[in-house]
């Protein structure tokens, strides 16, 4: 299970085709070999009322929250985690070179113990499909 939530400023819909960026992260998530294909979640989240730095308008942000079914070691977390960041700073490298853009991103381990979790989304993946 993994879980990316893209929390982003409204003028950033401005810049960036949120679509394809959620897309391009889901990617990444299964490229680093440890996240399962079958449990990627990738969602975008726009705050329409922000503050940023001084206040002005032209800032944006994206904060990236990756929520990880805890087991995996430090290593293993920092590497999904690099993987992750680059492939983002990759999509937004032109965006951040014309705008007042953060780019953020943390990953944090969820408690199996604490969060129970059901889905028949394998059922339903092609034969093959599933690593």
């Amino acid at each position: 299970m993994a879980h990316l939530i893209v929390d982003y400023s409204a003028n950033v819909d401005g810049w960036v085709d949120m679509a394809a960026f959620c897309d391009t992260l889901r990617r990444a998530a299964i490229e680093t070999g440890v996240l399962p294909m079958p449990g990627v979640r990738v969602r975008a989240l726009r705050a329409d009322h922000v503050s940023i730095a001084d206040g002005s308008t032209d800032h944006g942000y994206i904060d990236i929250s990756v929520r990880l079914r805890g087991g995996r070691d430090l290593p293993t977390r920092k590497a999904a985690t690099a993987q992750i960041f680059a492939a983002a700073e990759t999509f937004l490298a032109p965006v951040m070179a014309a705008q007042s853009l953060a780019l953020s991103l943390e990953m944090r381990d969820i408690d199996p113990e604490l969060a129970p979790k059901t889905g028949t989304i394998r059922d339903h993946l092609q034969k093959g499909d599933t690593p």
